[in-house]
């Protein structure tokens, strides 16, 4: 069996539709084509349109999505042998009409499924022309939904009579780029006598992690003869014979001798190649063995989510995912793997693939398993109500079917879940009267997805939806029970709520603030720069953002005063904001299990919810994630009046140390102190009251230290009434190996101090941020950066930030 890939040669041509004037010139152009691609890169690439992420270009481009498209390609046929060849493409971006030689071969109309056509009779030996027409996706689905009926949906196009990917018709942090195209691989297969058609290797059966049930289709020629199928992995193997015809086999193997595969922070990844062999054809994977449940059962506090591996309880520190980019083929392995060490060095142990996205590429799951970072997989439905029609029930069942066992193989991968918010916005949106009856989704996500699952994947868990209660006669969103998205904050309420909040599980939430600086501002420019001027707000996303982002600074930061303060100022409190919701959230275990942020990464560069830029630069956020996803963390919270240092050990090691508790003031004096030693047991957490006072809660804040490391901070008053130096940092920079090194120094307090250095290089990355010096105290930065920069620009004024800075 091979697989020749049909990627070079193509060309791309309109093929219907309206072009602005100042485009009009390609309605007479056939340019070239990449493929894997989309009709945007390949303008792009031919110099026709300009950055689609730059200024306003987005609308400038809107037409593209308005308009047919074909790519055609000339080829030979295949030189290799066989009884069969097949046309095998793996995504095409979304409906489309494929013509071979004059004759169609097939049409379709979903983004996310995988399509395999028999072409033997149809290939000539030279000179084979190919031609793949897309039609308009939001005219089809504008189309559909005028015969499905209109259904609530989010933002302006109706996503939800489509089978694309939602966001890629705009969303609160993303672009509306509609996208049409060959956008995964292509190709023609040849084989002969019997085709693997998949595999699904089915680890953890009857609870035991080594034993796997190989289910393995088969896919027959006409005069095929009789195989045995083999499947080897950790030094064992099975064989059963099949006779043609035969649709599917089952292998079981106990892999006695494996070690088990753990989440990161919990033990070690071992993966071990698993190989399928069917008479010729053969097969092969690496896979890992451990177990994965979720408990939910009622308690006498309500409904746990517990994420459960190999029988061991798993606090998750995660983030949301979404697509890297928007114009998706440009999405590398090498940047997945950028993404994957921001979460691993940031302390996360779980990445949730969110619905309005895309089911990733393999290798988005192959790094998550061999780095040990757990997978919430969304099906892809998000914040709309869905038709249950024929037409669409039959793409959502083979879509399903398709990508759950394409996934099926990741140790990674521990929950399947329905969609994202659809169940709550059916409950609390206003949905029911608008539907008047109709059907909205309930079917997919308590029918046909468990079913798939449970058919495909019987020992991966499977959720309704995110929010969800896990019963029928509890709100989808209420935090006593299953998974709960808190969205007042951010969107209402100050970030204190979170304080108010004891929920079981946080599957969303977050807090806004700018990108990087060289990154907002190189695709953005206003003159004068201004956080409300036009090409701003093109990159803000979110309904009234700059104005939640200015009232989100509430009584924390005092309103800032210029553009370069407006954006230090919204990243600090972005930061604060989350840093703040996990600190309390982990303050509650065990009753609290885990928190999944809003979100990790960004599709272009904008003003979001993201830890990391859309250029790939870790904001002020993304460090307050690591102080909060730590192994061992020492926080001071709130308790019955008073204060308590809470200590919350996620590690496999008991914890323990000497505290050492004192009130200070910021200029380094010692008002009162006290020493204990403590002892936190492996995954799990303590409380002990503080009793400390304060005579100058303006100048003065608690300090709690342990012989370990960790170090806990709590302030009386917020930042506009403290008595703040704004000259008490300083700092000097030298040249060492591979950087720089920025050495900073606090005469007294100085609060959350930050080097924002893509503003002295814009390839300039920093190891460290929000660190607060006590009085006295240094701290050394390394900055990578090119060779020859300007030492004094590292410690410039725009570049060495604090909280201090912003005290009016």
């Amino acid at each position: 069996m091979t697989f020749r890939e049909l990627h070079d040669g193509w060309t791309l041509r309109l093929d219907g539709g309206d072009i602005p004037s100042e485009f009009e010139g390609i309605a007479a152009l056939t340019v070239p084509a990449t493929v894997p691609g989309v009709v945007h890169t390949d303008l792009l690439g031919a110099g026709l349109i300009p950055d689609p992420y730059v200024d306003d270009n987005e609308s400038l481009l809107a037409w593209i999505g308005r308009c047919d498209w074909t790519y055609e390609l000339t080829f030979d046929a295949p030189q290799e042998r066989g009884d069969r060849h097949d046309l095998v493409a793996e995504g095409l971006d979304t409906v489309a009409r494929i013509v071979l030689n004059g004759v169609e071969v097939a049409t379709t109309r979903n983004q996310h499924r995988t399509y395999r056509w028999r072409v033997d009779a149809l290939l000539r030996p030279e000179g084979n022309r190919l031609e793949v027409t897309f039609r308009s996706p939001i005219a089809y689905a504008e189309e559909r939904e005028a015969v499905l009926g209109k259904r609530p949906h989010g933002y302006v196009h109706p996503y939800n009579t489509i089978r694309k990917t939602a966001c890629n018709f705009g969303w609160d942090w993303g672009p509306a780029l509609v996208t049409s195209g060959i956008w995964r691989r292509i190709g023609i297969e040849s084989w002969s006598g019997v085709r693997i058609a998949s595999v699904r290797p089915v680890v953890g059966v009857d609870g035991d992690a080594r034993q796997v049930d190989v289910h393995v289709d088969l896919d027959w020629s006409d005069d095929a003869v009789d195989i045995e199928v083999v499947a080897q992995v950790a030094g064992e193997r099975a064989a059963v014979a099949a006779s043609n015809g035969t649709s599917s086999v089952i292998l079981p193997i106990t892999a006695a001798a494996a070690e088990l595969w753990w989440p990161r922070g919990h033990g070690t990844q071992p993966l071990y190649e698993l190989t399928v062999r069917a008479g010729d054809a053969d097969w092969s994977r690496r896979i890992g063995f451990r177990t994965a449940e979720i408990e939910v059962a009622a308690d006498a506090d309500g409904s746990p989510f517990t994420v459960i591996v190999n029988g061991a309880p798993i606090y998750i520190r995660g983030a949301n995912w979404i697509p890297e980019d928007t114009l998706y083929p440009r999405i590398s392995r090498e940047r997945l793997a950028e993404r994957f060490t921001d979460a691993e060095e940031s302390g996360m142990n779980l990445l949730r693939v969110w619905g309005g996205g895309i089911y990733e590429s393999e290798d988005f799951y192959e790094l998550a398993d061999e780095r040990g970072l757990l997978v919430w997989q969304d099906f892809l439905l998000a914040c709309a109500a869905y038709s249950e029609d024929a037409e669409m029930w039959d793409e959502f069942e083979a879509e399903a079917r398709d990508n759950v066992a394409r996934l099926s193989s990741h140790p990674s991968l521990v929950v399947w879940n329905g969609g994202n918010e659809n169940i709550w916005g059916w409950v609390d949106w206003n949905w029911r009267p608008r539907l008047d009856g109709a059907t909205w989704g309930e079917g997919y996500y308590l029918e046909l997805f468990p079913r798939v699952v449970d058919e495909l994947a019987p020992t991966t868990p499977y959720s309704a939806g995110s929010p969800y209660g896990f019963s029928r006669f509890v709100h989808p969103n209420d935090p006593k029970h299953g998974t709960v998205h808190i969205w007042d904050v951010w969107n209402q309420v100050d970030y204190d709520v979170y304080r108010d909040y004891r929920p079981r599980f946080v599957s969303e939430f977050g807090f806004q603030g700018p990108p990087a600086w060289t990154t907002l501002f190189s695709v953005v420019h206003d003159e004068p720069a201004d956080p409300y001027g036009p090409l701003m707000l093109v990159h803000q996303k979110a309904n009234d953002g700059n104005g939640k982002l200015e009232r989100g600074l509430g009584a924390h930061i005092a309103a800032p005063q210029s553009i370069d303060d407006w954006h230090w100022a919204t990243q600090l409190n972005q930061a604060r904001a989350v840093r703040s919701g996990i600190e309390h959230f982990r303050s509650l275990h065990p009753l609290n299990q885990g928190a999944i942020v809003w979100q990790l990464n960004d599709c272009w560069p904008v003003i979001s919810w993201a830890a990391v830029d859309g250029h790939g630069i870790r904001k002020p956020l993304w460090h307050a994630l690591r102080a909060g996803y730590a192994d061992r963390l020492a926080t001071i919270q709130p308790r019955d009046g008073g204060l308590a240092l809470v200590l919350h050990n996620d590690s496999d090691s008991m914890w323990e140390a000497s505290v050492s508790v004192r009130v200070a003031a910021f200029a380094g004096d010692v008002r009162s102190s006290s020493d204990d030693g403590v002892r936190v047991a492996a995954r799990s957490a303590i409380s002990l009251p503080l009793d400390v006072p304060t005579d100058d809660p303006t100048g003065e804040l608690v300090v709690a230290e342990l012989s370990t490391g960790e170090r806990a901070l709590w302030y009386f008053d917020e930042d506009p009434r403290l008595r703040l130096d704004p000259g008490a940092a300083t700092a000097t920079a030298r040249a060492v190996d591979g950087g720089y090194a920025v050495r900073v120094r606090a005469a007294s307090l100085a609060k959350d101090v930050t080097l924002l250095v893509d503003r002295a290089h814009s390839q300039a990355r920093v190891d460290r941020g929000l660190v607060t010096l006590l009085a006295g105290e240094e701290i050394e930065f390394r900055v990578a950066a090119p060779a020859g920069l300007d030492l004094e620009a590292l410690i410039g004024p725009l570049v060495l930030r604090s909280a201090n800075d912003l005290v009016p």
